[in-house]
């Protein structure tokens, strides 16, 4: 009788431990599907043309940069052609004005350099979501060289300065930067760095090396470059795939934000001809 009524024991304690455990798979699946949700386009652009519902040039002088941002695809630094936008740095041949300022209202000097960059300021600005673009390089790898797709919180006080509360100074919560996308060619070839900019709790202090990492892709291949926001964290992707996570970081960007692409030279390395920076297309998603 003992032995009939342990063995039943053990097949209850069987059936028990195997509900459980369905329960506890189930519960796994269900919140793996809640992390995942799906993810709708709420904005983007394919380059068809240079749509200024979306985008605008952006002049400003940072980071002793030797070039000069300049406007309308002026030198051919912003073309849009073929489905796609071309953004070149371009040696003009020859020193040329330059109407770029820095923050504190200091002028670029002359310099023959000429570069691409636009914005989504005060166009299409969001809260949080997923930001991708598709791009390749036409070369890299090279000295001076710095192509970037990354975002800004639209509270920033530097050009273009179009609203009231565009006031916050950089890197500061409502102007902090999150870099999805850079390319230093004085020390990489076929890498690229991703992360955020920790805000270190003044103006111009941030500290760029503790978030951000450094990745090999083959550069002068179409690849997605994104970053998503998921819970607290800021999830970064290459082509989909996870690569990168700050954790904990994501929470420090509530405001919202707008993307920039630019292609930037440097330092004072010489560079013949022109760079290419190729952007399939850029978008942005919510979860639903």
């Amino acid at each position: 009788m003992k032995t009939k009524t342990t063995f039943l024991n053990l097949i209850l304690f069987f059936l028990i431990s195997l509900a459980f455990s369905c329960k506890k798979k189930i519960a796994k699946k269900e919140s793996k599907i809640e992390v995942s949700q799906v993810w709708e386009v709420d904005f983007i652009d394919d380059f068809n043309s240079f749509n200024t519902d979306n985008w605008q040039d952006q002049r400003i002088w940072v980071n002793n940069e030797t070039h000069c941002y300049v406007p309308d695809n002026k030198h051919n630094t912003r073309e849009v052609s073929e489905g796609t936008l071309k953004l070149r740095v371009v040696n003009a041949g020859e020193k040329l004005p330059c109407d770029n300022f820095d923050k504190h209202g200091k002028q670029h000097p002359e310099t023959q350099y000429v570069a691409g960059r636009i914005c989504s300021k005060n166009k299409k600005e969001f809260v949080k979501g997923k930001w991708t673009a598709k791009l390749k390089l036409s070369s890299n790898g090279e000295k001076s060289m710095f192509p970037a797709w990354w975002l800004l919180g639209a509270e920033n006080n530097e050009p273009p300065v179009q609203e009231e509360n565009e006031t916050v100074c950089w890197p500061l919560t409502g102007s902090g930067e999150i870099d999805i996308f850079e390319h230093h060619g004085d020390y990489h070839h076929d890498l690229f760095t991703t992360g955020a900019i920790v805000s270190l709790g003044n103006c111009d202090k941030g500290d760029w090396e503790s978030k951000r990492r450094n990745f090999p892709a083959t550069l002068n291949d179409f690849h997605e470059y994104s970053v998503e926001w998921e819970n607290s964290d800021l999830v970064y992707r290459l082509d989909g795939k996870e690569i990168y996570r700050n954790e904990g970081e994501g929470d420090k960007y509530p405001e919202k934000m707008f993307a920039i692409l630019n292609f930037a030279k440097i330092t004072d390395s010489p560079m013949d001809d022109s760079w290419t920076m190729e952007v399939d297309w850029v978008k942005h998603e919510k979860k639903i």
